[in-house]
């Protein structure tokens, strides 16, 4: 295999076997079979036929593609071994990188261990929704709730908060390699994500290019962070990028072939909606896309839909199936989404409509023409540039501000107050910092590389209303529509580097993008010049160094710090100090939220909590209950007083470990200390 098809071949063969797994693992967990044998043995042949389709390719006529593009005449056989070498080292050193300071975290606090306890459920269970196990405890008790955050109690049963895409896709390496496993899956997909971000530059910009776009994503403060946890990002990114990717691909083929990876691209795409809900807004543009095929009356067009929708049909069964609480819990966020996707169905249908009719397609044909001519397209590069200053000024006019509506905004107030206190600025716990989404983003990819999206955002724009460069229609259709509405609302409690996994998702790679666009573009505007290659490529080299300066001046510190370290050894140790035949009752509020789920899913014992108010009688009848249906009663807690009322204490976890800080108004830096204890008392028998 030649250099140019290693690399197109191997940037989107992980987003077809996301596919190809999500397709075997979605209908068996919601069978609840999801188990190893039948997933493995549908798994191999789905994953065969879908790497077959998605990689192979057929005979076309290139000609009069771009010069140096992969679509051109031997744009494949012509490109050198050396960028491909050099994405694939990048790929392996980050990916090692990231398996060394991988971090730890299980006990629940935020996301990346609920994740890890919802997939752990998956891997030893293989159903949902988690039961209640009240038996256990002698029945339902008013004084027992079996809730915490991200396991919601639901008609009978604990559901888990997200979507279950990305806990399916965890659930294999549990089987393989248990905690660990699960956990070294986040730097083995934050790695597929630099390779697939490496396989679109190639694509779009050239694949000389491909290794500083690897390089670029792969120091960024969040790609990082995010590729250390297990965030659902990482699977997103690469279900995005290889989508695209495929796309792209799809203009090098005909018939068939063509039809099969518009039809795998579109489902990349919607099955982003299974891993993150909000996925559904970044996959809009690829509708209108597909309609644009359709009104032309390629069948591309229809294949490219039917997979998108399948994908997002997906996702949405799911979540009503599954994910329905938390689907409710998002209610304020997903009415208005739904309705903008419901105008963006109707708004491509008529585009269809009205392109398909000779009239009315004529019409609209020839004002496009008018368009490419005229001004518009270089008014649209100055608006660009005009909207990135409108953000740059917007703290000077705006201070976002949140009134709390639920518990959640409640606490998030208090943790907010927290972070202002210890870092010495106004205490405001209603303050969002939006207004500073530009700024998040200058603290990653530093001024230079903003200042290069921007332009290359801009002259893109021109090129497009002109009528060229259409391989990047949906690609720069997907930049621009994410990152303007990111930027405005990034919708999350605004810590750093918390806040950055909003970033990470397509601004960050979006922006990076243009960045290495514009940089080939000003390579190639000083090659016309008369300078030599000596100097250009000198010059191109300086100019990805000058890029990468502040990126690792943010970053370089957070390189070689590992955080949220020995969970996995102090819970273990806590599960084995818990005999079998144990039920435990938590009454303490801290100690239920954050191993509620834990105890119930990794040491395989009923769990629940007390309700606020309980008394030491109400804890004393519960165990007197739970001995009665022929259990161990086991009472748990942060401190020891607060369990030495119903016998002897005994602590079964300490941690002491550290967690990445907590910046409001700047860049991240620097760890805070993170301590742990549990102690348990077991009451005796009456």
């Amino acid at each position: 295999m030649n250099a140019g098809r290693l690399l197109v071949r191997a940037t989107v063969a992980p987003a077809l076997l996301i596919v190809a797994w999500l397709a075997v693992s979605l209908p068996l967990l919601m069978a609840g079979v999801f188990r190893p044998a039948p997933a493995i043995a549908l798994f191999v042949p789905v994953a065969a036929l879908v790497l077959w389709l998605g990689l192979r390719s057929g005979p076309r006529d290139t000609a009069g593609e771009r010069p140096g593009s992969l679509n051109a005449p031997g744009g494949l056989d012509a490109v050198q071994r050396w960028p491909v070498w050099a994405v694939l080292a990048i790929t392996l050193a980050f990916l090692v990188l990231q398996v060394v300071m991988c971090s730890e975290q299980i006990i629940v606090r935020r996301d990346p261990a609920s994740y890890v306890q919802f997939a752990t459920w998956l891997t030893k269970h293989g159903s949902l929704p988690i039961p209640l196990m009240e038996r256990a405890f002698g029945g339902p008790d008013a004084v027992l709730r079996f809730a915490s955050p991200a396991f919601y109690q639901h008609d009978g049963a604990v559901v888990p908060q997200f979507m279950a895409g990305w806990p399916l896709v965890l659930a294999p390496a549990g089987w393989i390699g248990g905690t660990h496993g699960i956990l070294l899956t986040a730097p083995l997909l934050g790695a597929c994500c630099v390779l697939s971000f490496a396989g679109l530059v190639a694509r779009l910009v050239g694949p000389r290019w491909a290794p500083a776009g690897a390089l670029l994503l792969a120091l960024t403060l969040p790609m990082l962070y995010a590729s250390r946890s297990t965030f659902s990002e990482l699977p997103a990114i690469v279900l995005l990028l290889g989508g695209l990717s495929l796309m792209y691909d799809v203009r090098r083929e005909e018939g068939r072939v063509a039809d099969l990876k518009a039809f795998l691209a579109g489902a990349a795409l919607g099955l982003i909606v299974l891993v993150r809900i909000d996925g559904l807004r970044d996959v809009l543009p690829v509708l209108a896309f597909a309609g644009l095929f359709i009104a032309r009356r390629r069948g591309i067009g229809y294949w490219m839909a039917g997979g998108l929708l399948l994908g997002v049909g997906a996702g949405v069964a799911e979540g009503f199936a599954m994910s329905l609480p938390y689907l409710e819990y998002l209610k304020t966020s997903l009415v208005p989404l739904a309705a903008i996707t419901a105008a963006v169905v109707v708004a491509t249908a008529l585009m269809v409509l009205l392109l398909r009719r000779d009239r009315t397609g004529t019409w609209l044909r020839r004002a496009g023409a008018s368009v490419a001519r005229g001004r518009v397209p270089g008014a649209a590069a100055v608006l660009t540039v005009l909207v990135m200053a409108g953000f740059a000024i917007r703290p000077l006019v705006q201070t976002v501000r949140r009134a709390p509506a639920t518990s959640d905004d409640e606490m998030n107030v208090r943790f907010i107050e927290m972070v202002q206190r210890i870092q010495h600025v106004p205490v405001d716990g209603t303050r969002q910092y939006s207004e500073l989404s530009l700024y998040w983003v200058v603290w990653y990819i530093g001024v230079p590389a903003l200042l290069f999206a921007t332009l290359g955002a801009a002259l893109l724009a021109r090129r497009l209303l002109r009528g060229r460069s259409p391989e990047w229609l949906l690609p720069y259709a997907m930049i621009v529509w994410t990152t303007t509405q990111v930027l405005v609302r990034p919708g999350i409690t605004p810590d750093h580097p918390w806040a950055s996994r909003r970033l990470i998702g397509l601004v960050v790679p979006g922006l990076l993008l243009f960045t290495v666009f514009a940089s080939a573009w000003a390579v190639k505007r000083v090659r016309r010049l008369g300078y030599g290659p000596k100097v250009v490529r000198t010059g191109a080299v300086a100019g990805v160094a000058l890029m990468l300066v502040p990126i690792v001046l943010t970053s370089g510190g957070y390189l070689v710090t590992r955080t949220e370290q020995h969970e996995v050894a102090a819970v273990d140790g806590m599960c084995d100090e818990l005999r079998p035949g144990a039920s435990v009752v938590m009454v303490e509020q801290s100690t239920a939220d954050r191993f509620l789920q834990v105890v119930r899913g990794m040491c395989g014992l009923p769990a629940a909590r007390t309700a606020g108010g309980a008394a030491t009688g109400d804890v004393r009848r519960v165990a007197g209950r739970v001995f009665a249906a022929g259990r161990h009663p086991v009472i748990m807690a942060a401190k020891r007083e607060q369990v030495a009322p119903y016998g002897t204490p005994r602590r079964v976890l300490h941690l002491e470990t550290r967690q990445d800080g907590r910046t409001l108004t700047g860049p991240p830096g620097g760890t805070w200390g993170l301590a742990a204890d549990v102690w348990i008392a077991e009451p005796p028998r009456p």
